[in-house]
């Protein structure tokens, strides 16, 4: 069985659970994706635009002081914070907006967070001269201040949404109302492997170019696989864009590692595998953090990108066949491994990425002799500056 099915699911995950006014659009949507998968025409201008536009390949960069530092572990980073923008969300967007383009769609509207996605998706429509609309979250508004400047000089309507959470959970909600209400000229770029099929299967898409290049760049400098992968997951693009590759790899150990915000015990966390039960949020059944009667739960992390109270299902389905292991990391905790790469290596990594680096400590305690393991450094932090009054020293 190959995934997701016919009907967009990964086991019993995914799926698509919206109005009716979209279900024809998203079929077409799937039609077009297929078509243009196969055809060479599109695939040569997508790669052309991941290479002389966006930076790719990445680096696989062995960090030889982090290494020596956790003793146990030979860690290699996959670069994407090299990419233009900053981070791995631009593979996605400069796929979809082709997509769009096919189409002939001509408005293109998204969902952000942290900022990186609605950045991404901003300067791929300035490239080929579409107006873009941008959901965000008022509270992820002020703490990603840097990429709202961005998104607006890239010439963006950055829209301010000031319900529910404030943050990615609502601006996803916005961005759906306006897509219901403009179908027709609008093409939804959703960041993550999240929302209604296809995206789940679209995004994983194009974002596995990050497994593919890491696939083979650590075969030709180890002569092997490695032990383990290692990425944060809040919808889980950068992660899916890592595993896909290696998924046949039985003798790799794959580890996402979900925001557990001031504490699992707390609450205030946006763990939902961890934590969460099966459930439908933004057109998809996934893990999901809501209350016994079926009510969103608001989630909480300080990586704006990894606030969301859901994961994608492709991630829901690994971890319920046991091919990949979801572990929790705090916002303390993600502190420290900024800290402790930035001081390291001379690389400041995105909060989100934050949470994987943190997570290597845990890991080397527990590796017997010595392994090796891939780390997807999915973006920089440059836009977290605001939320690193926190770190002292």
């Amino acid at each position: 069985m190959t995934y997701p099915d016919k009907k967009g699911h990964f086991g019993e995950f995914g799926g698509k659970y919206v109005p009716e006014t979209l279900m024809s659009m998203l079929e077409e949507l799937e039609k077009q994706f297929v078509r243009l998968k196969k055809s060479k025409a599109f695939q040569k201008e997508f790669h052309f635009y991941l290479q002389e536009y966006a930076g790719r390949p990445t680096n696989l960069y062995l960090a030889e002081r982090l290494s020596k530092h956790l003793k146990t572990l030979k860690v290699y980073l996959k670069r994407e914070d090299l990419l233009h923008t900053g981070a791995h969300k631009i593979n996605n967007t400069l796929g979809q907006i082709l997509v769009a383009k096919a189409m002939g769609k001509q408005r293109i509207i998204a969902e952000t967070g942290a900022g990186q996605h609605g950045v991404a998706t901003a300067t791929a429509a300035a490239l080929f001269g579409l107006p873009c609309r941008v959901y965000m979250g008022t509270e992820d508004i002020e703490r990603q201040a840097l990429n709202v400047f961005r998104m607006k000089l890239l010439g963006a309507e950055v829209f301010p949404v000031d319900s529910g959470s404030k943050t990615l959970k609502d601006a996803m909600n916005e961005a759906i109302r306006d897509w219901v209400t403009n179908v027709r000229e609008t093409f939804y770029v959703i960041g993550s492997v999240a929302g209604p099929h296809p995206y789940p299967w679209m995004v994983r898409e194009f974002q596995s170019v990050i497994g593919r290049e890491a696939r083979r760049q650590f075969l030709a400098k180890e002569k092997r696989l490695p032990n383990y992968l290692l990425a944060c997951v809040g919808g889980g693009s950068n992660a899916l864009g890592l595993f896909h590759a290696f998924l046949k790899d039985k003798n790799v150990k794959m580890i996402g590692v979900e925001a557990a915000g001031e504490g699992m015990r707390t609450g205030r966390h946006a763990a939902a595998i961890a934590s969460g039960q099966i459930g439908v949020l933004h057109g998809s059944k996934s893990g999901l953090l809501q209350t016994k009667d079926g009510q969103v739960k608001i989630a909480h992390s300080i990586a704006a990108g990894l606030d969301y109270p859901g994961v994608g299902p492709e991630h829901a389905y690994y971890n319920k066949i046991g091919r990949a292991q979801y572990v929790t990391v705090t916002d303390q905790e993600a502190l420290n491994g900024l800290k402790l790469l930035s001081r390291a290596e001379g690389i400041i990594p995105a909060l989100e990425t934050s949470h994987a680096i943190s997570y290597l400590q845990k890991l080397a305690r527990k590796v017997k002799g010595k392994a090796s393991v891939i780390v997807c450094l999915s973006g920089r932090g440059d836009k977290d500056v605001g939320s690193l009054k926190n770190l002292n020293g």
